[in-house]
């Protein structure tokens, strides 16, 4: 089955205090149109952990220190010809030098055999 990949879902947990200004921001850039809906997300309560290196500068936390986090795993619906713009904005904003962002194909319903 040949599926044309017209929307993704992009993915990408998010500090609890900076959710809101990430979600106005890529949404701005288009994401998260549903229909005749903008601003479309969901937000669910995770717990985020990381370990970074002498290297790293991590926005929470210390290098060389395991951490746990209480972060938002925060969703959008894409159209695929604004992906990347939309991407570009949220790794322009975001404060984690290395965002957890995830970029899923979405199969519309009328694609179904």
């Amino acid at each position: 089955m040949y599926v044309d990949v017209k929307k993704v879902k992009i993915q990408v947990t998010v500090p609890i205090e900076n959710v809101e200004e990430i979600r106005n921001a890529i949404c701005e850039e288009g994401a998260g149109v549903m229909g005749q809906y903008t601003y479309c997300s969901i937000a669910t309560k995770c717990i985020g952990t990381f370990k970074g290196s002498e290297e790293t500068h991590p926005f929470i936390g210390e290098k060389n220190k395991l951490e746990m986090v209480n972060e938002e795993k925060l969703d959008v619906i894409c159209d695929i010809t604004m992906a990347k713009k939309v991407l570009k904005k949220l790794r322009e904003i975001h404060p984690y030098e290395e965002p957890g962002i995830s970029i899923i194909p979405i199969i519309e319903e009328s694609d179904l055999p």
